[in-house]
């Protein structure tokens, strides 16, 4: 009954072009963000706040950069950005160094929001605003 080669076709197309949109939209997840530029952070810990100088750059998923402030000097990172989630981990300075890792989200094109680890030796919260 439902065997006619125009129902045939069609039905195929309809579950082809459903196939393309299902991938096109799990791509544009990865893709949603572009973090590349240059940002303010605001990290604060119960020591007080630090506002250091951040620089991204970001190809798909892979984010590197760097990270300078007052307390630390300059930083190079890595990390990811999947969806609404950005993480990186500050590069120890030196074999007795703390490497930091920054896990957040992406609040909107032009900021970000989380918490950092030292390693486990305590922790501070951080808000990021892109440069204009």
């Amino acid at each position: 009954m439902f065997t006619t080669p125009s129902f045939l076709a069609r039905t195929v197309s309809a579950l082809l072009l459903l196939a393309v949109v299902t991938v096109s939209a799990a791509g544009a997840t990865s893709w949603l963000h572009d973090l590349t530029g240059s940002w303010t952070f605001s990290v604060v810990t119960e020591n007080g706040t630090g506002t250091p100088a951040v620089t991204m750059k970001q190809e798909g998923e892979k984010l590197t950069g760097t990270y300078e402030s007052r307390m630390l000097g300059p930083r190079g990172f890595v990390g990811t950005v999947k969806g609404d989630s950005v993480n990186f981990t500050l590069e120890a300075n030196g074999p007795d160094g703390v490497a930091l890792v920054f896990k957040g989200v992406v609040v909107s094109a032009d900021s970000v929001r989380g918490i950092v680890d030292f390693s486990g030796m305590g922790g501070a919260t951080f808000t990021g605003s892109r440069n204009k």
